[in-house]
């Protein structure tokens, strides 16, 4: 998609402060954090939600979930445990219609979140 703020964040068209890349994701910091560690895991294909996602069937979402799990690895906050949130449509709170993992840690996560 040529107006997709992720695509191009994928493309290298707009900066982002990259955390990990594989072949199929790529993980960044989200520019308005909601916690210490804040990261959103995309996959570089394009697929506008989670629902999407898991409907191309060919292992694209273990790959975002196994990319932030990497990430909170790599992050320091996997021991002690960490969050991962797919918003799907806009009464959900996505805002950017590419699939993202908001993977959270660093802090305690209340239950229920907000």
């Amino acid at each position: 998609m040529t107006d997709c703020l992720f695509c191009k964040i994928a493309a290298r068209e707009i900066p982002a402060e990259i955390v990990l890349e594989t072949d199929r994701a790529l993980a960044f910091r989200d520019i308005n954090p909601q916690a210490p560690t804040h990261v959103l895991v995309i996959p570089k294909e394009h697929h506008a939600d989670a629902a999407a996602l898991a409907q191309a069937d060919d292992g694209l979402a273990d790959d975002v979930i196994k990319a932030a799990h990497a990430v909170a690895v790599q992050e320091g906050v996997a021991e002690g445990g960490y969050r991962i949130v797919f918003n799907t449509g806009p009464g959900a709170g996505q805002t950017v219609f590419h699939v993202h993992a908001h993977m959270l840690g660093g802090r305690g996560l209340s239950w229920p979140p907000g």
